[in-house]
């Protein structure tokens, strides 16, 4: 089953829907992919900010409430902005890139992993932040048979 939100109320409106599907059969996992881009649309400027934070965090916790009910796995996807500052979220001082929607994104998170070109056709992963995982780094290649080792 896959949907495309529109705005965040059509967001939220299509975790609703999700719910009754989920009742109704059983599913694994969910993915929001760019959690945050469309409450960039539409709550604009520093003047909407709260209101912004607000329903995103309603929002996360409808995903929490959601996976503890249902047993499935949540996964979403975030953007990132450069972070001119030269702090990174990431913790590191080469990487100057910092996740949207700071604190209310992370604390409803509970492993973060950031992703990044490498050579050819590899991908690294890292583990920023989790409560079973070491920080760590495993690189690997998406091909057309899957994820694979890295290659070299």
């Amino acid at each position: 089953v896959c949907a495309r939100a529109y705005n965040t109320e059509h967001q939220t409106e299509l975790l609703k829907s999700a719910c009754g599907l989920m009742s109704e059969d059983r599913f694994v996992l969910l993915v929001v992919d760019s959690a945050t881009a469309l409450y960039r649309t539409d709550y604009i400027g520093r003047g909407q900010l709260s209101d912004r934070q607000v329903h995103l965090a309603l929002f996360l916790r409808q995903l929490t409430r959601m996976a503890m009910e249902f047993g499935i796995a949540v996964v979403l996807t975030n953007q990132v902005v450069a972070n001119p500052d030269g702090n990174s979220a990431f913790g590191s001082k080469e990487n100057t890139l910092k996740p949207i929607g700071g604190n209310i994104i992370a604390h409803a998170s509970h492993t973060r992993l950031s992703f990044r070109k490498a050579k050819n056709a590899n991908r690294i992963c890292r583990v920023i932040d989790s409560p079973v995982l070491p920080e760590s780094e495993a690189p690997f290649s998406v091909s057309s048979a899957g994820i694979d080792d890295a290659t070299g």
